[in-house]
């Protein structure tokens, strides 16, 4: 019953259309404005759907000058494994490494992958393209939501903040299992935690050892959020003008990284991005500060507003929206894969 009445209280465990539900009338009004229902269509046009939903990792990298991100190779179904382990070591790629799908979202078949046997099982069963990515091992990931006006140089950073992996920290008398039934995220992800960790339910987690559940840095996977807002200042506005300039036509977005602390990002030094994400990233700092239910569809609102109006910028540069049955088309193929990527990611 406790569990039930969290759920209905904690509006940050809520389904995401019910979250996202009552802002309808926010979309309404822009879309009414801007004449085109996927008024957010053309804000990133060097990305599909402008990044709003269904597009690839590869057209985000190779935007990107090579050295902001891991160094990544990409691998289809159809490729002999063997294959791709040459090309790990052609570009230096050591185990560990990261694989996740060419197209994915939400951290849906995210693996770490420690050695070979681990790669061959993943390629084994992955049905869809995917990336073997470098393994950042720096100590901290950190999401940075940076909003530019095409024409201008300088933009704003709306959200900083800092993520923790889900994980639980053991007592020398508990089951891993009973630690994840007492976690205020993971007991709501039994399935996800008994495929993952299923094998280590009876084990005693020594007092004061973390043993990370997940190490996938999305809300959804229970990754919890510090906010950074006080950290943010013009040192680091300007770390990511410079990336969104050198980019080109990527103005509104979040980018996912790593750095060695807050105070080299702000130098530009010691960071690497992981991906960044278009119109349909959430400014992730409504979660996990405390912030009520109607301020977060305030903030939600306030960045919807910065899409209407670089979008309206850039049809006036000639860049057309996309139609109504181009963006439904999108969506539906979107959630077509989607679902079957979360069929895959429980095997």
């Amino acid at each position: 019953m406790n569990r039930i009445w969290n759920r209905i209280t904690n509006w940050e465990l809520w389904p995401f259309y019910l979250i996202y539900t009552p802002l309808g009338f926010v979309w309404a009004y822009y879309a009414i404005k801007a004449r085109a229902f996927w008024f957010f269509s053309n804000v990133n046009p060097s990305l599909l759907f402008s990044g709003f939903e269904g597009e690839g990792k590869k057209e985000m990298y190779e935007q990107m000058p090579m050295h902001l991100y891991p160094r990544t190779i990409y691998v289809t179904p159809e490729t002999a494994i063997e294959i791709a382990k040459e090309k790990m070591v052609k570009d230096g790629l050591n185990y560990p490494v990261i694989a996740k799908p060419e197209i994915g979202m939400q951290g849906i078949l995210f693996r770490k992958i420690d050695s070979e046997p681990e790669l061959d099982t993943y390629h084994k069963i992955m049905p869809f393209e995917y990336v073997i990515q470098e393994y950042v091992d720096l100590p901290l990931e950190v999401s940075v939501f940076h909003i530019r006006y095409p024409g201008q140089t300088k933009g704003k950073v709306t959200g900083f903040i800092l993520k923790e992996y889900m994980h639980v920290v053991g007592d020398g008398r508990s089951t891993l299992l009973h630690l994840i039934q007492q976690h205020p995220k993971a007991q709501y992800r039994m399935l996800e935690m008994r495929q993952k960790h299923g094998h280590s339910f009876n084990k005693i987690i020594p007092a004061g050892e973390r043993y990370i559940l997940s190490i996938a840095g999305n809300h959804n996977r229970g990754a919890k959020f510090v906010n950074l807002h006080k950290q943010i200042d013009q040192r680091l506005v300007d770390v990511f003008d410079n990336i969104s300039n050198s980019i080109g036509q990527f103005y509104f977005g979040r980018y996912d990284l790593k750095c060695s602390s807050v105070e080299e990002l702000k130098e530009g030094k010691n960071f690497s991005i992981l991906e960044f994400n278009g119109a349909g990233a959430e400014p992730n700092h409504i979660y996990d500060c405390g912030m009520s239910y109607f301020d977060a569809l305030k903030e939600v609102a306030k960045h919807w507003q910065d899409l209407y109006l670089i979008g309206r910028i850039n049809k006036a540069k000639g860049i057309r929206y996309w139609t109504f049955k181009q963006g439904l088309e999108q969506i539906i193929n979107s959630k077509k894969f989607f679902k079957k990527l979360k069929e895959y990611d429980l095997t």
